[in-house]
């Protein structure tokens, strides 16, 4: 079964990188709108009995890149697709994994029963927001990591440096850092106001006279990263700090807040397409040697063992 890969408008340079790498052509389709809006989708070559693999982030504007992703799987499977993956390295909606209430709707539910209404046969998403979200899939989620890609990056790790879990949630991926980079961690508590704002009330661990490793599964507004930065300054943590995500979104006044904070580097994948006009420390650590090696195992049929992220 031959191998075929596909993307929509989400990230195709990513996408042309791993087919690339891959040794193998990015899939001509046509993506088009009619003059009221609706999303017109057309597979330009043969698929037909092959293995495809849809690379498309579900990053801003988020739900234009979700209905492509849609109609890219059915345009795919009509097409006579023996098999349908999305690689979607951003999974936008996994945060909604609760309804507090009973009256909000459970994104992290509805996304992924989309995808198997469409045709998709199995996903791989990296870092996911929340270890809840797998048992929200009815279809097999591969979910990877690029914790030893951005690990690389930082390494050698300064010797008085100490990870920091942004939050709780990001506790597990700190663990996962702190072994990687052979440093202590700690955990700031925070509480969550509003999307645009966040309070730090306490960090757990000792971070006095320590440079900060601010770690977090991903950057929106910025909010999370400044109120960390706060707290671990006023614990007494120095000044001159690291900040590591595996996706960059950089929404709103994210650009603003966080040039205004004492970082002084800062590592995200390109999970999403990153505008080029930020005026930050920002390097890019490319999620094509993870990706490339996922697909051609789930391909050749190969377990992927030490990509996979822990949930």
């Amino acid at each position: 079964m031959e191998l075929a890969i596909l993307s929509g408008t989400g990230n195709p340079a990513l996408a042309g990188a791993v087919a690339k790498s891959l040794g193998v052509p990015l899939g001509n389709r046509v993506l088009s709108r009619s003059p009221d809006g609706e999303l017109r989708v057309e597979i330009q070559e043969n698929i037909r009995a092959r293995d495809v693999y849809l690379v498309q982030p579900t990053g801003p504007p988020l739900d234009r890149n979700l209905m492509e992703l849609l109609f890219l799987t059915d345009a795919c499977r009509r097409s006579g697709a023996n098999h349908v993956t999305a690689i979607v390295p951003y999974f936008a909606y996994a945060r909604q994994d609760r309804s507090l209430t009973g009256q909000h709707a459970l994104g992290a539910r509805l996304v992924p029963d989309l995808l198997r209404m469409a045709g998709v046969g199995r996903v791989v998403a990296v870092d996911l927001h929340t270890t809840s979200v797998e048992s929200a899939f009815s279809i097999p989620l591969e979910h990877v990591s690029a914790v030893n890609l951005l690990s690389k990056e930082v390494a050698p790790s300064p010797r008085d440096g100490v990870v920091v879990a942004a939050d709780m949630a990001a506790l597990r991926m700190a663990e996962r850092y702190g072994r990687a980079l052979g440093l202590p961690i700690a955990i700031v508590a925070k509480v969550r106001l509003s999307d645009e704002e966040v309070v730090a009330r306490n960090v757990i661990g000792d971070v006095r006279g320590r440079t900060p490793i601010i770690v977090d599964d991903m950057i929106i507004t910025g909010a999370t990263i400044e109120a960390a930065l706060n707290a671990v300054g006023t614990f007494g943590a120095t000044r001159n700090a690291t900040v590591i995500a595996s996706h960059g979104l950089f929404v709103g006044r994210a650009a603003q807040r966080l040039a205004a904070l004492p970082i002084e580097r800062m590592l995200v994948t390109d999970s999403v397409a990153i505008s080029s006009d930020l005026t930050l420390p920002l390097k890019i650590v490319s999620l094509t040697p993870l990706l490339s090696q996922v697909i051609s195992r789930l391909h050749k049929g190969e377990r992927l063992g030490d990509l996979l992220g822990q949930l």
